[in-house]
């Protein structure tokens, strides 16, 4: 897995916060403070005091006059952008039948790649990244303990798995992914948590081809990944339901999403992780 994320992030900019509590710009890392310290972007003269070197006085500005001044720079800091996967157990949906190769992606998959890549595009640009509710980091040590801590996401026996609003921090970026098909009242309490503090960021639905679609045909039983059953004798009687229900259930969370300071999108294990991966910069960049 790291070394397919590496490759699509690299086809990226490094990806970089800006100054809002969820927006990103491509660019380099650090954030100005608007107060002293370290950092390359000039903020302000000041007057030389004991203890400065000659190599810290400005000549020019202090040739003006009697006295010397020192040229301060801003001190700056790499924000943070934090992640959430769900891990309900459809998220382990890999589709039907045998994949060319053996090896079919679930959607968890798909998720822990997405954002993996998006992780390390953050981290070489100097941002700090991490998982809810576990501490940030940023350089090669962090990327290590994301692609470690991805790694290790399963699915839970439960259909439904929510982000905890206890572990939000104010300024926080927030990249939420899971297949949101079930109404969860833990979840909209987060995202109304998120609202309160001033943050935001995206929300990607990740689906299978089968979930978009709904290519089935013919009498078929169907079983959720956490042992929910349904069995009909007419599945393509129920295709149009079924699209109509997903359309209304992204309607109300691109609703839910704008409301908490989030943009929603969409995407599907049939199309390109590079689409998933522009789709979240330019519309985390848009914020």
């Amino acid at each position: 897995m790291r070394a397919q994320a590496e490759a699509a992030a690299n086809a990226l900019p490094p990806l970089t916060l800006s100054a809002g509590p969820a927006a990103l710009n491509f660019g380099h890392g650090a954030h100005g403070l608007r107060r002293p310290g370290s950092g390359e972007d000039f903020w302000q003269y000041r007057l030389a005091h004991q203890g400065d070197t000659a190599a810290a006085i400005d000549w020019r500005r202090s040739a003006r006059g009697d006295l010397q001044f020192v040229r301060d720079r801003e001190r700056q800091v790499a924000r943070r952008a934090t992640f959430w996967i769900g891990r309900g157990a459809g998220m382990g949906y890999a589709g039907q039948g045998t994949a060319p190769g053996g090896a079919r992606e679930s959607k968890l998959d798909r998720a822990r790649l997405i954002a993996l890549a998006l992780s390390l595009s953050m981290i070489r640009a100097g941002e700090r990244v991490g998982m809810l509710g576990a501490q940030a980091g940023t350089g090669a040590v962090q990327a290590s303990r994301m692609t470690e801590t991805l790694a290790r996401l399963l699915p839970l026996p439960s259909e439904i798995d929510s982000p905890d609003p206890t572990s939000l921090r104010r300024g926080q970026a927030i990249i939420l992914m899971d297949d949101f098909l079930y109404q969860d009242k833990a979840l909209d309490a987060f995202l109304h948590a998120v609202s309160g503090i001033g943050s935001g960021g995206i929300m990607l639905q990740i689906l299978h081809p089968d979930e978009e679609d709904f290519p089935f045909e013919g009498a078929i039983r169907f079983e959720t990944q956490g042992g929910l059953t349904h069995q009909t004798r007419d599945a393509n009687g129920l295709r149009d339901a079924y699209r109509t229900r997903l359309s209304l259930r992204r309607t109300a969370l691109a609703e839910m999403a704008a409301q908490a300071g989030f943009i929603f999108g969409t995407h599907h294990l049939g199309q390109p992780v590079s689409q998933a991966l522009i789709w979240a910069h330019g519309a985390l960049t848009a914020r």
